[in-house]
Formats: C-alpha cells, structure tokens, sequence
C-alpha cells in the first residue's frame, strides 16, 4: 500500500514509518518538525509542512494515491494542554479536521488514530476495557475524544472508515537501535528515569508514595513501541478487509509501579542515582491499566516485548548511545 503518516518525524510515527518501509509499503512522511525530527525519517519521502494546510494536502493527495493515512501528529503534554488549550484544540481538532475534508474529497477511505487513555479520564474500573466511561478530564484528552466522535460521524455521512488505537504509555526503543524517544520537554517517566542514570538529570522524584498500591507508588501500564506498531499494521489490514471502523486500547495489561521502573533501570544501568520523594500530583490515579483483550482477539496483536526489562533495556540502549554522540 501506499500510506502518507503525518507526524512522522517524531517518536511513535518514525517507528511506524520504519516498519511499514520494511514490510514491502510505500510511505510518505508529512511533518512541520514542531515536535519531530527530520533526521528520524530515514524511510521513504519527507515533506516538511503542515497537516493544517488545505493547499499542501490537496497538492500531496492529487499526486499520490494513497491507500490509508496513519496519524501521529498530535500535540500529546497533558500540563501544556492546561495552559493553552487554544493550541491543542487548533492542532489536535482543528488541523484534524482539514486533514479528514481532505482524505473525503479524495476518496482515501481508511484513517488509523492515535488515541489515547486520556480520553477516559479519572479510572472507574481496572483494567479499562472499551466501554469503560469516556470523561477526560484535561484539555488533551478532550481534544483527542472530539477527533474520535468526529470520525464516527465521518463515517456515518462520508463512508470514511477508521480505527482509534488509544495508548496508555508508549515506551522503548528500536531494538536495532537506529530510533528512540527524545521529547523536548521530556515529560514520560522512563526516558527521565534514563536521564538520571546516566547523569544527564540530577534525579528524578517520585511524585507520592502513599497510593493503595503493593510498594505506595503508582502504577502505570507500558507497552514497547514495536507492539504499538505492530498493532497499527494488524489494525489498517483488519479495516481494509472488513470496512469496519473500530477502537481498541493498547497496553501490557498488568502494570508496573514507578518503583519497579526506578529498581529496573537500576539493575539494568547497573548504576545508583538519587531519587526524591514529593507530595503526589493532583489528578494522578493509583492504577491506570488497559485491558487490551479485545485488540488481541480481534487483530491477533500479539506483543512481543511484555516484560518491563526489555522495554527498559530497548530504552537504555538508545539513550547511551545517541545522547553520548
């Protein structure tokens, strides 16, 4: 297939770039580099522009037939969201939606999402299960539901189908080590937990140590970036032979405490670095974890990188060797 990916450059869609590349398809790369890294594309054609620009779409889609369009292009910081909301809902909403009014005057009808956990807000229940309540609780995760009923309505009107695949927490790296995460601000816990090991951060804190979990910290599902596209792949085949639309949460479905992430880097960098203990976050659950049974079933998404150890490791690799070049 011929697939454009926009956000591309950064840290989910350069992974997925590469492994639609090597498994036989064609892909462009859409990206204003806000967030992204030109030199993370190191599959296919680049074009550095806008997914918000009417004119660029219409220019991309008249001379490429593409078969699907994958985006990975949102802005994704929960406390940035807090405080400019105008910036989400136009980037994550707004560029969405011209992005869709593009694909329907094409006729490109198969859309894959990235969704997030965020979109159910304050967990009722765990694991959380597709029909878990959807109440976000922070202008991110609104931003992203309202992507995912607009294209229930897209579908309903225009016959555009797709699939939201909503992440809990995306981590790792390339096992090859030719890609990995550097987020600037990062704001994700492994990679910062990295940063002090290997002496790029001075610590990292441990926001409360009273939840009525097994060790006092909280616990939070993470599934490897190789599994999440995996899932992309399985997820885009499925809805071009179906013509179903569909939504699926993706995670490891146990869960690991940012005590155990903290013990594991330890073990894996094989070095000690000062930890702090603060108050909690408002707004931070005990437990947040997918129950992804429904995406196992009915993609056959089997992930591959389960343990906490191997995603870490995956990690640190990646942070020793590009953050010491």
């Amino acid at each position: 297939m011929k697939i454009l990916v926009v956000g591309g450059a950064g840290y989910i869609g350069s992974h997925m770039v590469k492994k639609l590349a090597l498994t036989g398809h064609e892909v462009v790369t859409l990206d204003n580099l806000s967030r992204g890294y030109e030199d993370a594309v190191k599959y296919g054609e680049f074009v550095h522009g806008n997914l918000g620009d009417k004119n660029l779409l219409n220019t991309l889609f008249s001379k490429h037939r593409f078969d699907a369009v994958m985006h990975f292009a949102a802005f994704i910081e929960v406390g940035e969201s807090v405080t400019e909301p105008g910036m989400y809902y136009h980037n994550n909403v707004c560029n969405t939606q011209v992005l869709l009014d593009a694909m329907v005057s094409h006729d490109i009808e198969h859309f894959v999402f990235s969704s997030t956990a965020a979109i159910f807000g304050e967990p009722q229940y765990t694991p959380i299960d597709e029909a878990h309540p959807k109440n976000p609780i922070n202008p991110y995760g609104r931003s992203k539901l309202m992507v995912e009923q607009m294209l229930e309505d897209y579908d309903r009107a225009y016959g555009l189908k797709s699939t939201c695949l909503r992440y809990f927490n995306a981590a790792g790296a390339d096992p090859e080590g030719e890609l990995g995460e550097r987020h600037n601000p990062e704001s994700h816990l492994i990679p910062l937990i990295l940063q002090a090991a290997s002496g790029r951060r001075e610590a990292i804190s441990i926001f409360g140590r009273d939840y009525p979990t097994d060790d006092g910290t909280c616990v939070r599902d993470y599934v490897h970036i190789n599994d999440l596209c995996d899932a992309h792949s399985l997820a885009l085949e499925k809805m071009q032979k179906s013509g179903d639309s569909a939504r699926y949460n993706l995670g490891n479905g146990k869960g690991f405490s940012v005590q155990q992430v903290i013990d594991a880097v330890k073990r894996i960098a094989d070095n000690e670095f000062k930890v702090i203990h603060a108050e909690r976050r408002a707004g931070d659950p005990a437990v947040l974890v997918a129950d992804s049974a429904l995406a196992k079933q009915a993609l056959g998404w089997t992930p591959r990188f389960e343990q906490l150890e191997t995603i870490i490791e995956t990690a640190w690799q990646w942070e020793i060797t590009f953050f010491s070049r």
